[in-house]
């Protein structure tokens, strides 16, 4: 869906443009906020990436990270831009709450806001939307948005095909996930062919453990997996001085929940995390039990069917008490064969 179409033509002419994505970006955000800045620069745009917070360093390889802003770090500069800006590009969410601190300075900024998302229940703030729940990933609609929207397949370059690759790689599973289509594949193709280099993208992101990460995951899984077999269902948690005694920094816990949605049998997999200021959760799940329904009714949250995230304001033993009370609930569909 693309409403607000007649915004495009302020593309003709250069523009001061900042590119931002939701709080603690992951692979598919950051990606399709780098390819996004490289398609833009290359047509003279004045191009700014602002990242709400701090991300993994395992997407600090992607071409043009070293252009990014940190808010949290450059909280001056960061104002400056978002105030000066012609057009925002809000990429991977659609709920301005997403960008945290940096909500207020991008909803009272003057700049046109452009949304390019595939999450589910978007918020009305944008002039230009350029929305789709079905895609795999935003990196997926940012190339259809280059391509087909400003029919510019051509401008696809290696640095752009890298990121984007990158974020749809991400967010389907490395390709795992229900919706990795046929279609999802032909843009994988065309990527490759545009230059991005398939396992070395891999590489970059997933063999890049330290020690400590894997002894830490050694932990999850020895000391912090429950297993509910009557709920065909696992859960991992995580207190604050686990993150502490074990140094966990963002991106370590990257993945864990998959671990639990792993087991033979299970169907829906948690994992819960003491962040200090809230409890923040992430599920996943099999078939059509709801992750977005859970997070949106119990937990302030939402996504997609099959992952959502939420958080909660309750200590962490309130938070897996409430997780396990919810599940009579949806027994029928996680005993279902």
């Amino acid at each position: 869906m693309l409403t607000g179409e007649q915004h495009l033509a302020k593309l003709d002419t250069p523009q001061k443009v900042v590119i931002t994505m939701h709080h603690k970006p992951d692979g598919d955000a950051m990606g399709s906020s780098l390819g996004l800045y490289h398609f833009l620069q290359a047509k003279g745009h004045q191009v700014h990436v602002i990242a709400p917070s701090d991300y993994p360093d395992f997407l600090h390889w992607l071409p043009g990270n070293d252009q990014v802003i940190e808010y949290t770090s450059n909280r001056r500069e960061s104002r400056a831009l978002l105030s000066q800006a012609d057009i925002i590009f809000c990429l991977d969410f659609s709920a301005l709450s997403r960008l945290m601190e940096m909500k207020d300075v991008v909803a009272s900024s003057p700049a046109q806001k452009w949304v390019i998302d595939h999450h589910l229940s978007p918020e009305s703030f944008a002039d230009l939307m350029y929305w789709d729940s079905s895609a795999a990933a935003t990196a997926q609609l940012i190339y259809t948005f280059i391509t087909s929207v400003l029919g510019e397949k051509d401008s696809i370059t290696e640095e752009i095909a890298t990121s984007l690759y990158t974020g749809i790689m991400t967010d389907t599973g490395s390709f795992r996930f229900r919706s990795t289509t046929s279609e999802v594949h032909k843009i994988v193709a065309q990527l490759i062919d545009c230059g991005a280099r398939n396992w070395q993208i891999h590489e970059n992101v997933f063999n890049t453990n330290s020690e400590k990460r894997l002894k830490f995951l050694g932990f999850c899984l020895s000391e912090r997996l429950v297993v509910l077999p009557e709920y065909n269902t696992a859960y991992i948690s995580l207190s604050r001085e686990d993150l502490i005694k074990f140094q966990i920094t963002t991106g370590d816990t990257e993945g864990l929940v998959n671990y639990a949605l792993s087991i033979k049998g299970i169907r829906l997999a948690a994992l819960i995390v003491d962040r200090t200021e809230l409890i923040k959760l992430s599920l996943r799940s099999l078939g059509e039990i709801p992750c977005n329904e859970i997070c949106s009714k119990y937990f302030s949250g939402g996504g997609h069917l099959n992952a959502s995230g939420g958080s909660s304001l309750e200590p962490l033993e309130k938070v897996i008490e409430r997780f396990k009370s919810i599940l009579p609930e949806y027994k029928e569909l996680l005993i279902k064969q």
